[in-house]
């Protein structure tokens, strides 16, 4: 077993160090619009850092031959970027831009020999859905009431400091991370419950494992790993903020068993006050993750 770790790490690596070459000529269009910004968005240059937006343009751009588009695209499903993990995918696009020419593709093809090929959705469906508005126009909320946060005493705008810096990046709006801030911890930043749940935005040890949290009582790292863990439930319930916050506060497992809000005093409590304090019970999001099964389909 841990040789075959290693054997997947050194893989990774191998792909992330071929994705940083320089393209080459035979690469197909460089400067393709789409290119270029799922460029942006994968690295998070000049725009918010959006892996699911990037895969999508990358994906548009593949099937118009560009070996560019191609081979990030197969990196992505190599890693995990955006995309489930699937490297049968990633061999399917690895093996389509190596025959287009793309020579770091080409080397990079020799480490998937073994595994089949199967190329993602988005390039076996006749179309694509319509391309999706950027995350960090949409995670902005509609509002039923004034913003309970709109003058918020000096210590606790150093909290809000940190999450105007980090919620564009995971898509969060600022409302909703405050909300949910103020009723986890009351801005605590050594806020500890009875459970372990620990910080501002009271991480429990797995969720902070889950989200590579290794400070949970630093403001940053705390507010990044609840956000990261915001943007995971809005996906998987389709942008519900009531099942999003109720699996925040009692675990998605809950939520999933119930098919909605568990019945938990503790929890539909908890489940009004964010809601009340956001103002909506719809988040936008980006479907990243599969849904739950506690989304009920027409």
């Amino acid at each position: 077993m841990p040789g075959m770790l290693r054997e997947a790490s050194a893989l990774i690596a191998v792909v992330a160090l071929a994705a940083t070459a320089l393209p080459c000529a035979a690469q197909g269009d460089a400067d393709a619009p789409e290119l270029k910004e799922a460029i942006a968005h994968e690295h998070g240059e000049g725009v918010p850092k959006d892996p699911a937006r990037a895969a999508y343009l990358y994906c548009r751009a593949a099937r118009e031959f560009n070996a560019d588009a191609q081979f990030n695209l197969g990196w992505m499903y190599a890693n995990g970027r955006g995309v489930p993990r699937d490297e049968s995918a990633a061999a399917a696009l690895f093996a389509s831009a190596a025959s287009l020419g793309h020579p770091q593709a080409n080397h990079v093809l020799g480490y998937f020999a073994s595994v089949p090929r199967r190329a993602p959705d988005c390039m076996r469906e006749a179309t694509l859905s319509p391309l999706p508005a950027p995350l960090f126009e949409l995670a902005v909320p509609h509002p039923y009431a004034p913003d309970p946060f709109a003058a918020l005493p000096p210590w606790k705008q150093q909290i809000a400091v940190v999450v105007d810096k980090l919620a564009p990046k995971f898509a969060i709006s600022r409302r909703l991370a405050l909300a949910v801030i103020a009723v986890e911890s009351n801005f605590a930043w050594d806020a500890l419950s009875d459970k372990g749940a620990a910080g501002l935005m009271q991480l429990m040890p797995e969720t902070a494992d889950r989200f590579n949290v290794e400070r949970v009582y630093d403001v940053s790292d705390n507010v990044r790993g609840g956000l990261a863990y915001l943007r995971w439930l809005l996906a998987y319930y389709q942008g519900d903020v009531r099942l999003a916050v109720a699996a925040y506060n009692a675990g998605e497992k809950a939520v999933d068993k119930y098919g909605g809000i568990p019945p938990y005093p503790e929890t539909q409590s908890y489940v009004r006050r964010v809601v009340s304090l956001y103002g909506s019970d719809t988040h936008p999001y980006a479907p990243v993750v599969q849904p739950s099964p506690a989304i009920k389909r027409p």
